[in-house]
């Protein structure tokens, strides 16, 4: 069974041959420094992946889930802003949604 973190460097890996495309892990969570707890990534609930589409620089997020894996509350939200935002989002679950995501992208569709 693939767990996510496998299915997330599958599609990284695959989509990062595209020539278009340029993606990036965004990790996300606290950490202890100093005596503090720091947060660090984009914000609660952001993709997994996050990355910019040429020629337009378009936003492409993407959050990666297991055949079973559920979205958080916040995880949607993300997505929902990016998309209202003129951006693209989705969830996928393995290199050919990806893939398919992408080129829904490239259309000009948000989802």
């Amino acid at each position: 069974m693939n767990t996510e973190s496998h299915i997330l460097a599958d599609i990284r890996l695959a989509l990062g041959r595209e020539p278009d495309f340029r993606v990036w892990r965004n990790e996300t969570g606290t950490a202890r420094h100093l005596n503090r707890h720091v947060r660090y990534g984009l914000c609660r609930g952001s993709s997994d992946l996050i990355g910019i589409l040429s020629p337009a620089g378009r936003l492409v997020a993407l959050e990666v889930k297991t055949a079973a894996g559920r979205p958080t509350r916040e995880q949607l939200l993300f997505l929902d802003v990016v998309r209202r935002f003129g951006g693209f989002g989705a969830i996928v679950r393995s290199v050919d949604e990806a893939h398919a995501a992408l080129d829904r992208a490239r259309r000009g569709l948000s989802e």
